[in-house]
């Protein structure tokens, strides 16, 4: 059997997983959801969440991914005990993974193109004010053939990352990447405080005012938190796990994945400092959405001296944010090849090139050929359709599965779970907190999966004035948790 490839270094797997949980939620959501809710005291409660829910639940996945040397495709397969049904997660975790590369290559795509024309000096002042930037948004969205372009450039860009190894591709060009990343956040965040009327930004943005809370509702508030900070982390879909397989047992877990998460939510702070003191400073609206990134950031660089240059080089950034997300899945997806069929790399990077090129025309033409398709109600596309499977469902029902994997005695086991992910140097696991990841952190995750079935269909059952839309969708949200029991209850004959 072919040896299983390996990290080289330990900044080589920091940074690669880092790269994977920074993604456009960090860049793009936290920004404009710390502006919607009242800045610093967001932040606050955000880090608390990611700190109690988002770390203990890494740990899990890191801890699969490294028992098992396998990806999700066949961890649980490898580590569960006979008799039971865990392995039927793998397909979910795999499914996972595609639906998300269905869009987030697109919006890679966009990043991309955006960065382009940026370079090319496209978002002059004279088409700026003969044309609303969100007419130039939508005349991207309005073209098949533009997008499809910029989609396929970021899917073979990915892949062919991928194709040149672990070490070779992977860790080697997602450092390269990641380093520029860091320093293209510092360059621009001093660019960003340094701009008149900026300090009322850095304020709102630093000094937490519970007051400002009540404006949304603290119970709101807490939830959007909640929720971004379980998102924030890529978990749930085995995306992390694959990077715990290529990882020695020199060093333990806890600390690696502590590593991460500061890691992750350093870049998430700093795009909130790039973005908020620029909106203070020329008088935009901070928490206006996520046209935010693309019709209102390309209005304030406009304004700033050397506009096209600050505005190339945010781009430029995003672009890096969105492809170190997009190329560490891309090797998830190739491992499942390598695991399952015993494919070569390179063989299994062809016929997926394919396949997520395909598999994400339709979030392409969703947005103009396919436009009429609401699947989810009105207002609703193809995009939102598959974003919802991916976050609302998948995420969620994942992490509720790893959890539960990792402390049930019809699963691995809490004793199996501990061994693994404090194995090698440095700080272990708290095993206090058993009962609190047992019986606490499932309640919570179980509460952002069911609030995000909300949050998507009680304005459609206010809207249409018939709250059997809601019902319904809640009767299919707790049918799949009831799914997730049955799959999970099967008694072991013995362990393997």
């Amino acid at each position: 059997m072919k040896k299983r490839e390996k990290f080289g270094s330990r900044i080589g797997f920091i940074l690669v997983s880092a790269g994977c949980a920074v993604g456009l939620g960090n860049v793009w959501k936290f920004p404009y959801m710390t502006g919607k809710y009242g800045g610093a005291a967001f932040i606050l409660i955000y880090l608390v969440f990611l700190a109690l829910l988002g770390w203990p639940i890494m740990v899990c996945e890191f801890s699969v991914g490294r028992g098992s040397q396998k990806s999700c495709a066949s961890s649980f397969r490898v580590l569960e005990p006979e008799g039971t049904r865990w392995h039927h997660f793998g397909w979910f975790g795999m499914a996972g993974n595609y639906l998300l590369m269905m869009f987030y290559t697109m919006v890679a795509g966009w990043m991309m193109y955006y960065c382009f024309r940026s370079i090319r000096g496209d978002f002059t002042r004279d088409i700026l004010y003969s044309h609303q930037t969100s007419e130039l948004f939508n005349g991207m969205l309005g073209s098949p053939g533009t997008m499809t372009l910029w989609m396929i450039i970021a899917v073979v860009l990915a892949f062919g990352i991928c194709a040149l190894g672990v070490q070779n591709g992977v860790e080697r060009i997602t450092k390269v990447m990641m380093s520029a990343l860091l320093l293209l956040i510092v360059v621009l965040v001093v660019n960003s405080v340094r701009l008149p009327g900026a300090v009322e930004g850095v304020k709102f943005y630093l000094v937490p005012d519970f007051a400002a809370m009540k404006e949304y509702g603290v119970g709101e508030v807490v939830f959007g938190a909640m929720s971004q900070a379980f998102f924030t982390l890529s978990i749930g879909i085995g995306s992390m796990a694959i990077f715990g397989s290529y990882l020695e047992k020199e060093r333990s877990l806890a600390g690696e994945a502590a590593s991460i998460a500061i890691l992750d939510t350093f870049v998430a702070l700093m795009a909130g400092m790039i973005i908020i003191p620029a909106c203070f400073a020329f008088g935009i609206e901070p928490g206006s959405g996520p046209s935010l990134i693309f019709i209102t950031l390309p209005q304030i660089f406009n304004q700033m001296a050397g506009g096209r240059i600050w505005g190339a080089l945010f781009f430029l950034f995003l672009s890096f944010a969105a492809l170190s997300t997009v190329v560490a899945v891309f090797e998830n997806i190739i491992s499942f090849a390598i695991d399952l069929f015993g494919m070569e790399r390179k063989k299994a990077v062809l016929i997926n090139i394919v396949a997520v090129i395909l598999l994400s025309l339709p979030a392409v033409l969703g947005f103009n050929v396919l436009s009429g398709f609401q699947p989810l109600g009105a207002g609703t596309g193809v995009m939102d359709l598959e974003d919802f499977l991916v976050s609302s469902n998948l995420l969620p029902l994942g992490s509720l599965v790893y959890l539960m994997f990792c402390t049930k005695k019809n699963g691995w086991g809490w004793e199996n779970f501990i061994k693994e992910t404090n194995a090698g140097r440095g700080p272990d696991f708290p095993t206090k907190i058993r009962a609190y990841m047992t019986y606490v952190i499932p309640v919570l995750v179980i509460i952002v999966y069911l609030k995000g079935y909300w949050d998507m269909f009680e304005p459609q059952a206010r809207k249409a004035g018939n709250p059997m839309i809601l019902v319904g969708w809640m009767i299919v949200a707790v049918a799949f948790l009831a799914l997730v029991a049955w799959f999970t209850l099967g008694k072991p004959s013995k362990r393997k």
